[in-house]
Order: structure tokens, then sequence, then C-alpha cells
């Protein structure tokens, strides 16, 4: 038996089980490789929850390369700052669609600034006094991946 639903997911059951279907998207982004339970972190990040487009978080995706991974595919929406997502994680890839084809794919890597995605720590740092400044890091260690607050050097901890 199969349910077409109105927001393009289709649900079959099949032996007593229910398997969900994800129409390919025709225009938009398919951003894949995500860690496995980074999508949320990412819906939040890219303010996907105020555009008004559709947007589909598949966690938990069987994945050859990782074991596990989670897909986030968003409708029609093209105008995004992407690049808080390498600071993310690196290993995620962007597919551009149009037409239900692929038409770019971006490997990201890690932004040499990022701002207003992390706070800084540091209580003394002129971020914790003065609330409408831009929290600002910029990498300084590629290999390990290290950020630093541009106004005091405090180092960003991501675990």
């Amino acid at each position: 038996m199969r349910n077409v639903c109105k927001n393009g997911f289709n649900i079959e059951t099949i032996g007593g089980g229910i398997m969900l279907n994800i129409d390919s998207v025709e225009k938009g982004l398919v951003i894949d490789h995500i860690k496995a339970g980074k999508a949320m972190e990412i819906y939040h990040y890219l303010n996907l929850d105020k555009m008004d487009c559709s947007v589909a978080i598949i966690k938990n995706a069987k994945s050859k390369k990782y074991g596990k991974k989670d897909i986030i595919k968003v409708e029609n929406n093209l105008d995004m700052d992407l690049k808080v997502l390498g600071f993310i994680d690196p290993n995620i890839t962007i597919n551009v669609i149009d037409n239900s084809v692929i038409i770019d794919k971006i490997n990201l890597e890690l932004p040499q600034e990022v701002e207003n995605v992390v706070k800084c720590k540091n209580p003394r740092c002129i971020t914790s006094i003065e609330q409408e400044i831009v929290h600002k890091f910029r990498l300084t260690d590629r290999e390990k991946g290290i950020y630093r607050c541009v106004y005091c050097d405090t180092a960003y901890d991501k675990k």
C-alpha cells in the first residue's frame, strides 16, 4: 500500500513494515555526508526553520564510507551562507540540483573565519561584556582545526 503525502514523502507498507521514500529534489540543495546526529545542528545554523521552503532531514542513513550519515534536502532555496558547514564538518558535500540533475558538487573545507557561529568562553573577552559585538573566530591551525577568538586569542574547543 502506498500513501503520497503533500510534502513529497511516499509512505509504503511492505510486509508489515513501513518504508519512507523521499522524492528527489527538482531544484535546490542536497547536503550530504553529514556526521550522523548533526543534521539538526545544521538545520538551526542555516536558519532553515525560518525559511519558506520544503526541507527533508534524513538521520542515520546507511553510508558505505561512514557507516551512518545524515542528509538534508532543501527545495528551491539556494540563497544560503554555506561556509558555516565547513566549520561544523569539513567532510560535508553539497549537491546543487536543477531540473532534478546535479549541476554542481561543492566539497567543503574549514573556513578561514566564522562569525556568530560559536561564542567565546573567556569571561574576560570583550564579547562577554559588549553583547552587540560579533563573535568572530579565525582559523589558526588548519591541520588540527583550531579556531581562536580574534579579540582575546582564546582557542575554541569543538568538544
